[in-house]
């Protein structure tokens, strides 16, 4: 095979529902920003936007040999993208003929929104176990009467800060089962469990049923979501959430109803020689994830495990296992519960996986989850200070190429956003000044932005070193807003059921799309789902 018949080696869209349907490893990747990925996707395509793909490729796609097929919508991303992944070591990486619109008319079913292997098993769950729930008027009348009732809230604790149900407590999906008896000790208690719509409030009310919990459970129907349209009042701020102390009783009791549902689930329980071996095997990809919360999993895991925790990893499939067919292992530091739950639901999605039994005492890392990355490009670097001096004299036009709703939030006076995938098309409109310095958070991002444009552009090239946070600690000045956008903030899909701000509209619209998942899943044919 000759070098140009390799760089453009293609994978038709029934060779993509082939692998998927048989159960074979295949990273099938979106290139675009994340807006225009949400508006129509294959059920099993993982976002990896051109932009950040040598910052996430490595941790997302661990074995240089899985095969990989990437697509566009036209944009031009698949050249840039293919040369990229194979500098970055994969040896297995093909386009998906004729892209999006390729999938679409060879008859593939295209979703709406992000995660939506995990909010259509979810509607799946629902449709075949009805799940318990209870309407957003039905709750807020039995907490004004004062009646016995715990609301816990099962998205990340950011979220729930944001906007909650008046009362409620956070309790990530992923703890629900570990901390709900400690919660709601007496079994005449009804236990209420929302998210801001649908799919982990179902997933975590399931997951109590499926867990034996002696109370009554019931889903918020629809979540704040279906709070908000019903004309009620959310909280903002709250810092309720679940407490450490864990009485040993309920702590047996969650073990068991753990490993039993796991069992049902047919999840597998492997020893460290297992997982070594596994992870030493060429041709296989295994993820293994630690799902404990954040603070635990940065005072100390096991080597080689990635933190995820156990609701969002369910929630979050697409991003945290974008390689369909893997096998991925689990651990929880021996707790012997947020394992084997998250496990169960991951086996009913149809994913291979395990959990680690209590590993043996050994030597721990320490620190927050990072994902490996190549070293950024060499290019000049400017200091704030001189970089302060350089814009007082007009020869010199800085790009931030951070993340748009970073740049609104703070960023350089005078600075100019653009998504760093369209800056080489975006040159022109800078002009011919002296000196093009850029800019993101850490500027590391910057690096590789600036490698993109080398050659293409008579300025000369710069990064801001430490990026704009280093320009905050010097003092700096900064400013908010979407002062001088380059790019339309296309990188972040904005969720219907994210903020306070959201339209009524947009909002039911979401929940009748939820809704339809169902029956989408049932065209689509890929998904191997079951449900226990």
């Amino acid at each position: 095979m000759n070098e140009a018949t390799r760089m453009t080696q293609t994978a038709s869209t029934e060779e993509v529902r082939a692998a998927l349907i048989a159960r074979r490893e295949i990273a099938l990747l979106d290139l675009r920003e994340e807006d225009p990925f949400a508006q129509a996707h294959p059920l099993w395509a993982a976002n990896l936007p051109l932009s950040r793909l040598e910052l996430e490729a490595w941790g997302r796609i661990p074995r240089r040999d899985t095969p990989i097929v990437v697509y566009d919508d036209g944009e031009g991303l698949v050249a840039p993208a293919l040369e990229r992944l194979r500098a970055l070591g994969y040896t297995d990486v093909k386009a998906l003929e004729g892209g999006l619109a390729g999938w679409r008319e060879a008859g593939g079913e295209l979703f709406r929104d992000v995660n939506v292997p995990s909010k259509s098993f979810g509607e799946l769950v629902e449709s075949r176990r009805h799940t318990p729930s209870l309407s957003a008027q039905e709750v807020q009348g039995l907490l004004e009467a004062g009646s016995d009732v715990v609301v816990l809230d099962a998205r990340r604790f950011d979220e729930y800060q944001t906007m909650n149900i008046p009362g409620s407590t956070s309790v990530p999906g992923g703890e629900l089962v570990l901390r709900a008896r400690e919660l709601a000790p007496d079994p005449a208690t009804l236990v209420i469990v929302n998210c801001a719509g649908r799919t982990r409030s179902i997933i975590g009310t399931q997951s109590l049923v499926n867990a034996a919990l002696p109370n009554p459970v019931a889903a918020l129907r629809n979540g704040t979501i279906g709070w908000t349209l019903a004309g009620q009042a959310l909280e903002h701020g709250a810092q309720r959430r679940f407490g450490p102390a864990l009485r040993p009783a309920h702590a047996e009791a969650a073990r068991d109803a753990a490993g039993d549902v796991a069992r049902r689930a047919g999840v597998e329980v492997i020893d460290a020689a297992t997982l070594a071996r596994w992870q030493a095997e060429t041709g296989r990809t295994t993820y293994a994830f630690d799902v404990r919360t954040p603070e635990e999993y940065a005072a100390g895991h096991r080597p080689g495990f990635r933190g995820a925790p156990g609701g969002q990893l369910v929630q979050e499939t697409d991003v945290h296992a974008p390689v369909r067919g893997a096998r991925l292992v689990l651990s929880d530091e021996g707790d012997g519960v947020r394992a084997p739950m998250t496990a169960s639901w991951l086996a009913q999605m149809g994913w291979d996986v395990a959990v680690l039994e209590a590993p043996p005492a050994g030597a721990l890392e320490t620190g927050p989850d990072s994902a490996p990355q190549p070293a950024p490009p060499a290019v000049r670097g400017v200091s704030p200070a001189t970089l302060a001096d350089w814009l007082a004299t007009g020869d010199t036009v800085l790009v931030d190429v951070t993340a748009s709703a970073s740049y609104v939030r703070r960023h350089i006076p005078g600075a100019r956003f653009a998504v760093r995938s369209q800056l080489p098309a975006l040159l022109p409109q800078l002009g011919a000044p002296r000196r093009l310095v850029l800019t993101c958070g850490s500027s590391l991002l910057a690096r590789f932005a600036a490698d993109d444009i080398a050659g293409l552009t008579s300025s000369d090239v710069f990064v801001l070193e430490g990026g704009t946070a280093a320009w905050v600690a010097a003092g700096l000045p900064v400013e908010a807003g979407e002062t001088a956008l380059l790019s339309a903030r296309i990188d972040r899909y904005r969720r219907p059921y994210e903020g306070t701000d959201n339209a009524a509209a947009a909002m039911q619209a979401y929940l009748d799309w939820e809704f339809g998942l169902v029956e989408q899943l049932g065209r689509d044919g890929t998904h191997h789902f079951f449900v226990v």
